[in-house]
């Protein structure tokens, strides 16, 4: 009775390795958002790394990976695109596709615990998640964003700036890390 005890406990708490992968997980997202194409929105590799932390890890330990990103941006650590981070950076317009990661893992999460894990199922549930980031990204960056003579951009507008230009490199980064997490001998080192 009490190995039984035992396992249900081990079960809820933080193994050592899962500290080090979500930790390993949060520099490879900061160092991929620093890789930029400065533009309204910066073209950066970091949703190619919440794909592959949410793709290798699974679903919490990649929903704790992007949270404690968040919070070490919120913190003022510069894990943001141009080296920024801050209260003022999360806020700023361009916050809440950063928010939206959290749809990208928590959408895997959701849908991991409710289906076996398959590759694509791994690939549907990270579609979802960016759908979902850019849909909350889009509204943040509606309410957020002021032009110089006050007024605010329309939807139509902010579709064009925020999205539509990253539709297929978000595509192309969904399925290269869907390729590198499929390498079995990755996986079997990241036990997912």
């Amino acid at each position: 009775m009490t190995d039984k005890n035992t396992a249900m406990k081990n079960k809820k708490q933080f193994k050592t390795i899962d500290l080090v992968y979500i930790a390993m997980s949060v520099a490879l997202i900061t160092v991929c958002s620093w890789i930029q194409i400065p533009a309204t929105i910066p073209f950066t590799l970091q949703t190619f790394a919440v794909f592959l932390t949410v793709s290798l890890l699974g679903g919490w330990r990649a929903n704790v990976a992007v949270l404690v990103y968040i919070l070490l941006g919120a913190l003022g650590a510069p894990v943001f695109a141009s080296f920024k981070g801050g209260i003022g950076a999360l806020m700023g317009p361009t916050g809440g596709y950063i928010f939206g990661f959290m749809f990208i893992a928590g959408v895997m999460w959701l849908m991991e615990s409710i289906v076996k894990k398959a590759q694509w199922l791994r690939a549907l549930s990270m579609l979802i998640g960016v759908i979902l980031c850019y849909a909350f990204g889009t509204l943040w960056f509606m309410n957020v964003y002021v032009k110089e003579d006050g007024s605010r951009l329309g939807l139509t507008a902010v579709l064009g700036i925020c999205v539509l230009p990253f539709i297929l490199p978000d595509i192309i980064k969904l399925l290269l890390a869907l390729i590198i997490s499929n390498n079995k001998a990755l996986r079997r080192t990241v036990k997912s």
